[in-house]
């Protein structure tokens, strides 16, 4: 078969369940994959048959602080970073508390180009370092006295780098939507996927990922409760905004509105968000690691947080869950952890 024809038949199958209006498509997400395939880590699909028999149902984790720089974003920094570096790009910049930080740093350092990140003044020290390592120039800012958008939009004016947003970018949504597709491409038969949403990046290619796979299959995205902006405005029909940064422990989740992209693209395919809160976030977590010898951060242990506490039902289901990252320092962890110790 030709790559003209493998094109037309991959296009025919993505159009026939994705909305031609969607600013990213199916199409995107299966090409990402295949310019990916060379770069990012295809991470395990693992299972717990202890889970599996407390929960009455078939789990599958797809492990994705196994992924270069700690966790799926580097997936959607490659996938963009790959794309600019062809069109010439002198250097890239974002805005992030840590994964999507070192996940561009990692990419750009990768693609010969510079890279600048500001990061919020209390984002963990383990994520900062680890952004430094790849070669990144860091600039701190204080993410409760100005919005996250606003904050990196001035940044890249001032840097004059091309900013990657962590999510709202095509390029980067599509690249977060190859982790459901190796997961989907792996196990078949899948009845629900249930993944951490913050920005929504990997919310929205998921279910670009499934529209396009397994149409039959719902997403539901998992945000702390401290927050719940994602849960009001799917219940609105419209992105709402917080007045100030919610508190919680998944750093990664500390956002005051969805993304404009990836908002549109979960309410348009139908995407459920539920919530959790700290303390069942870290029940989780001490779980991944007893149970499944599974190290997680906060935001990437929503989505098992959300199954065991029985927010997202499961029972009788075949269950694809994304633990999405794992950057997390021992002192850190050490800290979350010791009241679930005592």
């Amino acid at each position: 078969m030709t790559t003209i024809e493998a094109s037309t038949r991959i296009r025919a199958k993505v159009r026939a369940h994705v909305p031609d209006s969607l600013p990213v498509s199916g199409l995107d997400v299966r090409l990402a994959a295949a310019r990916l395939a060379d770069v990012v880590v295809h991470t395990p699909v693992l299972s717990s048959q202890h889970l599996n028999d407390m929960m009455s149902a078939e789990i599958f984790i797809k492990v994705e602080g196994l992924q270069h720089a700690g966790s799926f974003k580097f997936r959607g920094a490659s996938n963009a970073v790959m794309e600019l570096q062809a069109r010439g790009c002198s250097g890239v910049c974002t805005v992030s508390s840590g994964n999507h930080a070192q996940a561009l740093a990692r990419a750009a350092r990768d693609a010969g180009i510079p890279a600048a990140i500001l990061m919020p003044e209390d984002s963990p020290e383990f994520k900062r370092q680890a952004t430094a390592a790849y070669g990144a120039k860091i600039v701190l800012y204080d993410r409760y006295s100005m919005p996250q958008d606003e904050a990196g939009q001035r940044f890249a004016s001032e840097i004059g780098y091309t900013f990657v947003s962590p999510y709202d970018d095509p390029r980067v949504i599509a690249g977060a939507g190859t982790v459901a597709f190796e997961l989907l491409e792996e196990v078949s038969d899948i009845d629900v996927v249930v993944v951490p949403v913050g920005g929504g990046g990997l919310m929205s290619g998921t279910a670009l990922a499934a529209q396009a796979l397994v149409p039959g299959a719902r997403v539901v995205g998992v945000e702390s409760s401290a927050s719940g902006v994602w849960s009001r405005s799917l219940a609105l029909g419209r992105r709402v905004q917080l007045p100030a940064v919610p508190r919680t422990i998944a750093d990664g989740q500390q956002l005051i509105a969805p993304g404009a992209l990836t908002f549109g693209i979960v309410s348009r395919l139908n995407g459920r968000v539920t919530q959790v809160d700290d303390a069942e976030i870290l029940t989780a977590m001490r779980f991944l690691h007893e149970g499944c010898h599974i190290v997680a951060e906060p935001s990437g242990a929503c989505g098992l947080a959300a199954i065991l506490s029985g927010a997202v039902p499961v029972l009788g289901k075949r269950v694809g869950v994304v633990v999405s990252g794992a950057n997390l320092g021992l002192e850190r962890l050490f800290s979350l952890m010791s009241p679930q110790l005592r």
